[in-house]
């Protein structure tokens, strides 16, 4: 006997399938149990799945630089303090309880062989559906992802002993230990081009970048994780143990009075309404020293204003050095930048 697939029959058939899965999800018969795992077809096809997403995403929307070895001893805090924990790090076990999930967080010294670059940082920016990969904490970082993925990138061949150089041992005796690890024990940044000098930084600012790194106000991954488990009496404690250290305050003394860079720190260029440096970064005003900041973070802060071209108005809070750094030619960003730190950092 011939059976004739209508329309009507065709539709009846396709109801009763979802009237039949839906019957099924309500039962609680389907075991969503972490402990059960997964059937291996089932993760064969999400990861399969998933793996196309990326490489489809990421070839698409991924930058051309996508990786950044200049800031590995902030991404190896990073890391220590919010990836280890599941994927583990070299000399140190990922946590058993993250490891019983599903699927487990991989191991990325053998994992982060199998990823390009783009791929890498498609990843960590966005993160994955359904297995417990976040994003990163904050979309308007990407330097921070990019100096993620050159971390990430050197774990396969990374020895126990260079990772703990990378993170960097508390100090003992003191209260400092979480910001040591990037910041130094004498508050000059360990060198990193990408990591503030803090020394002789106001403490009033110290304290208020922690404030709003801890409430989300200031944008990084990396600050927030430290920041948000700080109570507020230890940021009271760091800002002002830091700000007592000898580093920033000194005069510029690079280049002269006579040349462009100086000219912009005392006078600014009225011609492209930029006003001076000084005007604000200055003694007695309630704004951050400048003065003998590292040249490279310098720069790098001024960059990252620079392409943020959401903000137009100077007036609204927040929104000023965005403003004022577009203004600044860019062929003067890395002169001003020396000249401020005195061509010492």
């Amino acid at each position: 006997m011939t059976i004739r697939i209508t329309w009507a029959r065709a539709v009846a058939a396709l109801l009763g399938l979802l009237v039949a899965g839906l019957l099924f999800a309500w039962s609680g018969v389907m075991n969503i149990a972490a402990s059960s795992g997964h059937w291996p077809i089932t993760d064969w096809f999400l990861h399969w799945t998933m793996r196309n997403s990326v490489r489809t995403h990421a070839a698409f929307s991924g930058p051309s630089d996508p990786a950044d070895a200049s800031g590995l001893i902030s991404a190896a805090g990073h890391f220590a303090n919010a990836c280890a924990m599941c994927h583990g790090a070299p000399g140190v076990k990922p946590a058993p309880v993250m490891q019983a999930a599903t699927p487990p967080a991989p191991n990325l010294a053998v994992n982060a062989r199998e990823w390009t670059d783009k791929q890498l940082f498609w990843i960590l920016q966005h993160g994955v559906k359904y297995t417990g990969m976040p994003a990163w904490a904050v979309q308007d970082r990407k330097d921070e992802v990019r100096r993620m993925v050159a971390f990430v990138r050197r774990l396969p061949g990374m020895t126990p002993a260079q990772y703990r150089a990378l993170v960097g041992e508390p100090t003992p005796g003191t209260d400092l230990g979480a910001c040591t690890g990037c910041h130094g024990q004498d508050g000059q940044g360990r060198g990193s081009p990408d990591i503030p000098v803090l020394g002789g930084q106001h403490p009033a600012y110290l304290l208020a970048a922690l404030q709003g790194y801890a409430s989300g106000r200031r944008s990084s991954a990396v600050m927030q994780q430290v920041a948000m488990r700080m109570q507020p009496a230890e940021m009271v404690a760091d800002a002002r143990r830091f700000a007592a250290m000898p580093g920033l305050g000194s005069a510029p003394t690079a280049g002269g009075a006579a040349t462009s860079a100086a000219r912009i720190v005392t006078q600014g260029l009225p011609a492209r309404q930029l006003p001076a440096c000084a005007s604000c970064h200055a003694p007695g005003k309630p704004y951050p020293v400048i003065a003998g900041q590292r040249a490279a973070y310098i720069a790098q802060r001024l960059r990252q204003w620079r392409g943020d071209e959401t903000v137009v108005d100077a007036r609204k809070s927040h929104a000023t050095m965005p403003v004022i750094a577009r203004r600044i030619p860019e062929e003067m960003i890395d002169p001003l930048a020396r000249y401020l730190a005195g061509s010492t950092r």
